[in-house]
C-alpha cells in the first residue's frame, strides 16, 4: 500500500469555546509530528487542523501504511567482555543476544570497532518500520495527553466498569487512510468511519464518511457543520459585515469575541435584533459590554463609532423563518441592558467624593494597607509629577483627579463590571459636575491598559496615570513582590512599559531618580531593581520597534535618567556607527574601558600637562582639550548627534596614542596622569552611550 491521506475525528460532547481553537491546532500538530517521528510521512505532507463545538479532527497528506525498514547498528560490549580467551562466546554475550532475539549463531557476524580506548562488538541488524495502525496509535495517544486542556473531567464508560479522563466525554472516533479504517482505539472508542452532524439540522442522523478527503465536503452537506474553525470564522465574519451594510452601520471589531462565538456554532446564521431606544442613555461601554461578556452579541455602531439600538446575534441554526429567533434574542438582551440602566441610574445617587471614605474598608494588600491609604499615596506623589510639569494650577488638578480616581471601585456597575474602572469614574465625575480635565483623568488614568493602547489625553490625566504605575511598581518592588517567569498578577511589566511609554513618547522633563525620589522610594537595593527592571521593559520595546540590540545596549548602559532623551541618543548613536571612525573608536573605547576596570585611574584630579612625555598622548590631551567642549556644548543642547559627530575627530589622536604610549609603566606618578587622561577621554565618549557596546 502506498502513502494516502489521513484524517483522524473525535466526537465529543461540547468542548469549552475559549480553548477550542488552541485545542484543535495542537491536535493536528501533535497528531503529525508524532506520525512524522515514526516515518510514517513524507517531506511533503501537511496537516490541517479541523475543530468545532463537538469534534477535533485532523486531516494529513502523504502518510505511509508503513514505514520504512531501517538499518541500525547496536553496540553490544567491549570484546574483552564478550569473548573469552579462546574467542568464544562468554555467557554475558549469550544473554544479551537473546535479549535482542538472536542466538550464538550471530557471533561470527558480530563486527569489532574501536569504542574509546576498547575495542567493542556491534551488531547489525534491521529494524521493521511501525505499520501506520502502530504509529496513528502511539501518536494518537500522544496527541491527545499533549492538548492544552483547560480542565480535565473523568467520566465513566458505557460498560459500567472503566473510567477515562478528557476534556469533554468522547462518543465516536474516526480514523481513515484514504478509505480505508484504521484500527486503533482511545478513550474507549474504536475507531470506524461514522460520525455525527449538527444537532437538529444534519440530514440524517450519521454521517459515514467514504474517505480522509472528502470529511470537510460530507460534513457541510450531509452533517449540517462547517468543521474547520479557520472557514467557520471566515463565513461569520463575511455574515456579520453583510447584515451591518444592509443597515448602513458597522460591527464592532473584536477577535476574542470572533473566536469565541466560532467555537459556540457549526452551522453560523447571523441575525439583526434590536433593543428599545431609550437603553441608549446608559453610557456605551456599558451596553456594549454586557452585549458582549453575557450574550456574545456584536453591537452596531453608526459611521462616528456610536452605539445605535442594534445588534448582530450568531445563531446556530438556520430556520425558514427566523423570527422566533430574533424575538427570543431580544427579549433575553432586555433584562442585560435594564440591569446596567439600574446600575448607572442607582449609582449617580452618590457622589464620588462621598464614596472616598468607603475606600478606607477596602484592602489593597495585607502589606500596604487599604485602597484609601493607597489613593493618598498616588495622589501625593500625582501633585508633585504636577508640580514639577506644570507649576500649583496641575498639581492641583492631578490631586484632585488622584483623590476621585478609585472611587468607581464602591459603585454597582463596577462590581457588576470590573473592566469598566476609570471609564465609569469618568462619567460619574462629569455628572457630579467636575471640570473636564479631572473627569478625562479619572478615565484615562489606566492608560495605556495594553501595547498599543493610546496615552491619557490630558496633562492631568498623564500624572495621574504616571503617579497610579509609579506608586503601585514601587509598593510591589517595596514588599518583595517581583514578577517570576510567566507569573505577574499585578501586572508590574504593564506598568513598567506604560510608565516608559508616557515618559517617551510625551518626551517629559522627569528623571527616573526623581521619580524614584517623589514616590518616596529610600531603599537602595528597590531602586536598583527595579531602575534594572523598567530599562528591561524597555530594552525590549525598542528592540521590537526595529532598533539593534548593539544600539539599545549601548544607550541604556549608562542608564540614562531621563527617558525622553531615549530616541534622539538612539537616532544619534545610529548615526555615529555610519562614520568611518566608528568601528575604530568604539574598539578604542572598549579598551579603556576594560583598562580603567582593573586600575585606578588616581582619583578625579585634572590631567597634569607637564607629566605628559610621550609626544601621541601630548596629542591626545590637545585633541580633547579642543574636542570636548564642542562635544559638551552640543550635549547641553540635547544635539547628541553633534555630540558624537564631534568626537570622531579623535581618532588620529586614540590609536597614535595606544600605538606608541605604554600606560601601566612602572612610574606611579606617569600611570596615575595617563590613567586620568584615559578616565577623561572615556567620560567625553560615553555621555550619550557607551560606545563600547557598539564594539563586537
Amino acid at each position: 500500500m502506498g502513502a494516502k491521506n489521513l484524517l483522524v475525528e473525535l466526537f465529543v460532547e461540547e468542548l469549552p469555546p475559549k480553548a477550542l481553537k488552541k485545542l484543535g491546532e495542537s491536535f493536528a500538530a501533535n497528531l503529525a509530528a508524532g506520525l512524522g517521528s515514526q516515518g510514517l510521512l513524507d517531506a511533503g505532507s501537511a496537516a490541517t487542523p479541523y475543530a468545532s463545538p463537538r469534534r477535533l479532527a485532523a486531516h494529513v497528506t502523504n502518510v505511509a501504511a508503513k514505514a520504512t525498514d531501517k538499518a541500525v547498528q547496536q553496540k553490544l560490549m567491549p570484546v574483552a567482555v564478550a569473548l573469552d580467551a579462546s574467542g568464544q562466546p562468554t555467557p554475558a554475550l549469550l544473554k544479551k543476544l537473546a535479549a535482542l532475539g538472536a542466538d550464538a549463531g550471530a557471533v561470527p557476524a558480530l563486527k569489532r570497532a574501536m569504542d574509546g580506548k576498547a575495542e567493542a562488538l556491534f551488531l547489525d541488524s534491521v529494524v521493521s518500520g511501525a505499520t501506520l495502525a502502530e504509529g496513528l496509535q502511539t501518536a494518537l495517544e500522544a496527541a491527545l495527553a499533549a492538548l492544552p486542556i483547560p480542565k480535565v473531567m473523568g467520566y465513566q464508560l458505557a460498560d459500567g466498569w472503566r473510567s477515562v479522563h478528557f476534556v469533554r466525554p468522547a462518543h465516536r472516533l474516526v480514523a481513515l487512510h484514504g478509505a480505508d479504517v484504521v484500527p486503533v482505539s482511545v478513550l474507549g472508542l474504536a475507531a470506524g468511519r461514522e460520525t455525527q452532524g449538527h444537532r437538529f439540522e444534519a440530514a440524517q442522523p450519521l454521517v459515514t464518511l467514504r474517505d480522509a478527503d472528502s470529511y470537510a465536503e460530507q460534513m457541510k452537506n450531509e452533517g449540517a457543520v462547517i468543521a474547520s474553525f479557520a472557514e467557520r470564522r471566515a463565513e461569520i465574519e463575511s455574515q456579520l459585515r453583510r447584515n451591518a451594510e444592509k443597515e448602513g452601520l458597522k460591527p464592532i471589531e473584536d477577535a476574542a469575541l470572533l473566536d469565541e462565538v466560532t467555537a459556540l456554532v457549526e452551522r453560523p446564521n447571523v441575525l439583526t435584533c434590536q433593543f428599545e431606544k431609550e437603553f441608549l442613555a446608559v453610557p456605551q461601554e456599558c451596553l456594549i459590554l454586557t452585549m458582549k461578556a453575557n450574550q456574545k452579541y456584536f453591537p452596531l455602531l453608526d459611521a462616528a463609532d456610536k452605539l445605535t439600538n442594534r445588534f448582530l446575534v450568531v445563531s446556530n441554526i438556520r430556520p425558514a423563518d427566523p423570527s422566533a429567533v430574533i424575538g427570543g434574542n431580544e427579549r433575553v438582551v432586555r433584562p442585560r441592558l435594564a440591569d446596567a440602566k439600574f446600575f448607572f441610574d442607582q449609582d449617580r445617587r452618590k457622589s464620588l467624593i462621598d464614596r472616598i471614605p468607603g475606600l478606607a474598608r477596602v484592602v489593597y494588600h495585607n502589606k500596604l494597607g487599604s485602597q484609601g491609604e493607597r489613593v493618598e499615596r498616588v495622589a501625593a506623589l500625582a501633585r508633585a509629577i504636577g508640580q514639577a510639569l506644570g507649576g500649583e494650577a496641575l498639581a492641583n488638578q492631578a490631586d484632585r483627579a488622584a483623590v476621585l480616581s478609585k472611587a468607581d471601585l464602591l459603585t454597582d456597575m463596577v462590581g457588576e463590571f470590573p473592566e469598566l474602572q476609570g471609564i465609569m469614574g469618568g462619567y460619574y465625575a462629569r455628572h457630579d459636575g467636575e471640570p473636564a480635565e479631572i473627569a478625562d483623568a479619572i478615565e484615562d488614568h489606566y492608560k495605556p491598559r495594553f501595547a498599543g493602547d493610546e496615552l491619557p489625553r490630558g496633562a492631568a490625566g498623564i500624572c495621574v496615570a504616571l503617579a497610579d504605575k509609579l506608586q503601585t511598581l514601587a509598593d510591589m518592588f517595596g514588599i518583595g513582590q517581583l514578577p517570576t517567569g510567566d507569573k505577574d498578577p499585578f501586572a508590574l511589566r504593564r506598568h513598567a512599559l506604560g510608565l516608559v511609554r508616557m515618559l517617551i513618547e510625551r518626551d517629559l522633563p522627569l528623571e527616573l531618580a526623581w521619580l524614584f525620589d517623589a514616590a518616596k522610594l529610600a531603599d537602595a537595593k528597590v531602586r536598583g531593581q527595579l531602575a534594572e527592571f523598567i530599562y528591561e521593559r524597555l530594552a525590549g520595546q525598542l528592540r521590537e520597534q526595529g532598533y539593534s540590540a548593539l544600539e539599545v545596549d549601548a544607550v541604556l548602559a549608562p542608564q540614562p535618567q531621563r527617558l525622553g532623551d531615549i530616541p534622539k541618543r538612539l537616532a544619534a548613536v545610529r548615526a555615529f556607527a555610519s562614520l568611518p571612525e566608528a568601528a575604530s573608536l568604539a574598539a578604542a573605547n572598549k579598551r579603556v574601558g576594560n583598562i580603567l576596570k582593573k586600575v585606578s585611574p588616581g582619583g578625579t584630579a585634572p590631567v597634569d600637562a607637564a607629566l605628559l612625555k610621550e609626544p601621541a598622548e601630548v596629542a591626545l590631551n590637545a585633541a580633547l582639550a579642543e574636542t570636548r567642549p564642542k562635544a559638551d556644548a552640543a550635549f547641553a543642547h540635547g544635539d547628541y548627534a553633534a555630540s558624537l559627530q564631534a568626537l570622531a575627530a579623535l581618532k588620529g589622536p586614540v590609536d597614535a596614542f595606544f600605538d606608541h604610549v605604554m600606560v601601566n609603566v612602572e612610574d606611579d606618578v606617569l600611570r596615575a596622569n595617563r590613567l586620568r587622561l584615559l578616565a577623561s577621554l572615556h567620560a567625553a565618549m560615553n555621555r550619550v552611550a557607551d560606545l563600547s557596546k557598539l564594539s563586537a
